[in-house]
């Protein structure tokens, strides 16, 4: 068990990590801040700060970058001002930010109710897609985007089998199939309120309308389900994908920052 202390003009706040991924700030009797790290289904490493004295959220963050490895993640509302400064002095910087939005299901709010598949494109709903295709279409797509503007800046999180390899659930997504080849997918995350997980299409299949036929069927179902709303999330990067959720009238609600410690790992 690691410690530390910082003299708070109280007492000594000393800093432990209790677990793994954890670490405690303990004035006297009573815990004054905490800082926890998840690792995120991609590997990357993402570190949470609570507290409410900025001395000790200074502390608790050199005591975590000490011990974890680098590049290291924090994710914070980017209306928050202070947090994102406390977060810039300790070294972190802006990776990427993202566009969080609300949207309307209804087929006449989102213009979606005319909308057909391109020639020779078929959608299959949730549940319906082959699973081996299925992760083969998310493992090209993910190489396409790898290959362009990186992986990370889509809103995924999938899990993956101790080999690598994604655990794709049919029942979540989806798909356009072009022949027996899937084009396309839409995943959706069964939350309190859906949210779109992920939209892409096959590189050499964009700009046909394939995102919007996606969609289509997705809000289609959601709202024949009862469910008037769904939540999306973009890249601010990521014109495509901003054009399409804003060109069926979603709303942007907010916008997260995502900010990173770069260097070379320390373990």
């Amino acid at each position: 068990m690691n410690s530390a202390y910082l003299d708070s003009g109280r007492g000594a706040v000393v800093f432990t990590r209790v677990a793994d991924r954890q670490w405690h700030a303990v004035d006297g009797d009573r815990v004054v801040g905490r800082a926890e790290v998840c690792p995120r289904p991609d590997g990357r490493l993402f570190l949470g700060i609570d507290s409410w004295h900025d001395e000790v959220f200074e502390q608790l963050v050199e005591v975590a970058k000490a011990e974890l490895p680098r590049p290291l993640y924090t994710v914070l509302p980017e209306a928050d001002a202070e947090s994102h400064a406390n977060w810039r002095q300790a070294g972190f910087s802006v990776h990427r930010r993202k566009r969080e939005y609300r949207i309307a299901t209804d087929p006449r709010s989102t213009g979606l109710d005319s909308v057909v598949p391109p020639d020779g494109v078929r959608i299959l709903p949730a549940g319906t897609a082959r699973e081996t295709a299925l992760r083969a279409a998310y493992q090209a797509i993910r190489a396409e985007v790898e290959a362009t503007a990186g992986w990370d800046s889509m809103p995924a999180e999938v899990l993956a089998r101790a080999d690598g390899t994604p655990l794709v659930d049919p029942l979540k997504y989806c798909v356009a199939a072009l022949g027996e080849e899937y084009v396309g997918l839409v995943r959706v995350v069964p939350l309190r309120q859906p949210r779109i997980g992920l939209v892409a299409v096959r590189a050499g299949q964009r700009r046909r309308g394939t995102g919007r036929a996606l969609l289509a069927s997705v809000f289609g179902a959601l709202y024949h389900a009862g469910i008037t709303t769904a939540s999306a999330e973009a890249d601010e990067s990521g014109e495509a994908a901003r054009t399409l959720f804003e060109g069926i009238g979603a709303q942007w609600n907010s916008s997260t920052l995502e900010l990173v410690l770069p260097g070379t790992p320390n373990a």
